[in-house]
């Protein structure tokens, strides 16, 4: 198998041959099609999450066919279709875990991070984090819908009935919450880098009635505000938009420092929350919404062996959708 290892934190990617693994119990060995590459891919190529499994194999956006199953695995047949997402394995008994909050789970294991990803042509996976993906999306397409797509919908019920709905940073996560609001009938907002105009064109073409810049004032107050983007300057300039009881969610895993600001910005019974990770029961629900949702997923491929172009170009912001890798 071929695969992109981090064998130093900071640096680029670096392309390496091994023999493919061989699935214990439990496990599902996956050839993989394709691996959507995400903004928390670049967290751990540099270095903002800590102490990354030595020599990891970034990706956590995969989908493939099962080749191998390991013992016990009664779930997937050989050939079958999976995806794999950033949750790889919890501990199943610490107290969150056992109150149905998986996502912020004592002892996890995240692919990509923890656990050896999908920037390679195959991958070992534990058989019970797989989903199977809506039969209406190629391999392609499917991958964003991995992490993209999860967290967004995360992120979108933390916001709750929010009807007016403002999006800072318009990427990978934003495109596909986007018209999955529009869906919903919700009213969206979209905030970008200041002077990219093509994200903002992109953003009304997926359905916002207003695009600008994150510099600007939101022409109306807003229900609920997610930022995806992990700029901690966004937060005081999101709460102004707020309205009075809004909601400010936070998608990312990690984020600069947030600047201190005046409480008057809060005041009014507004509300600021993270979404961590994510659970095996917002992966079915999400499928199945998408399955109904005909989401049009923006996306640009890449080879394997271009994985630190593609990560460039999205740490430099110069990508609409997301990319995704091909092995």
């Amino acid at each position: 198998m071929k695969a992109m290892i981090l064998e130093h934190v900071g640096k680029p990617l670096v392309l390496v041959e091994r023999e493919p693994p061989q699935p214990g119990p439990g496990q599902v060995l996956v050839e993989i099609a394709a691996c959507a590459v995400c903004r928390t891919d670049l967290h751990v190529v540099d270095g903002d999450l800590p102490a990354p499994k030595p020599r990891v194999i970034p990706g956590h956006e995969i989908v493939g066919r099962v080749v191998a199953l390991g013992r016990d695995v009664d779930q997937f047949r050989l050939g079958d279709r999976v995806g794999i997402p950033w949750l790889g394995t919890t501990c199943g008994t610490c107290g969150y875990c056992r109150s149905g909050r998986e996502n912020l789970c004592d002892r996890p294991g995240f692919t990509g991070y923890q656990i050896d990803g999908g920037f390679a042509t195959h991958t070992l996976a534990d058989a019970r984090y797989c989903f199977a993906i809506p039969e209406t999306y190629d391999d392609v397409h499917a991958a964003p819908l991995l992490c993209a797509g999860l967290i967004g919908h995360r992120a979108l019920k933390a916001a709750g009935e929010a009807q007016r709905l403002g999006i800072y940073g318009f990427g990978a996560a934003a495109h596909i919450v986007a018209q999955v609001a529009r869906h919903q009938g919700r009213r969206v907002f979209a905030f970008t880098r200041p002077g990219d105009t093509a994200a903002q064109t992109f953003a009304r073409t997926l359905g916002c009635e207003w695009a600008g810049s994150s510099a600007e004032a939101s022409p109306e107050p807003l229900d609920a505000v997610i930022i995806f983007a992990p700029v901690g300057p966004l937060v005081p300039l999101a709460l102004k938009a707020l309205a009075k009881g809004g909601t400010l969610v936070l998608g990312g895993i990690h984020m600069s420092d947030i600047p201190s600001m005046p409480y008057a910005l809060l005041w009014g019974e507004r509300v600021v929350r993270s979404v961590a990770n994510l659970t095996r029961q917002d992966g079915v629900e999400f499928m199945l919404l998408a399955g109904e949702v005909p989401l049009d997923i923006s996306v640009e491929t890449f080879p394997l062996d271009e994985a630190n172009e593609a990560l460039q170009r999205l740490r430099d912001g110069r990508l609409s959708g997301a990319a995704v890798l091909i092995p």
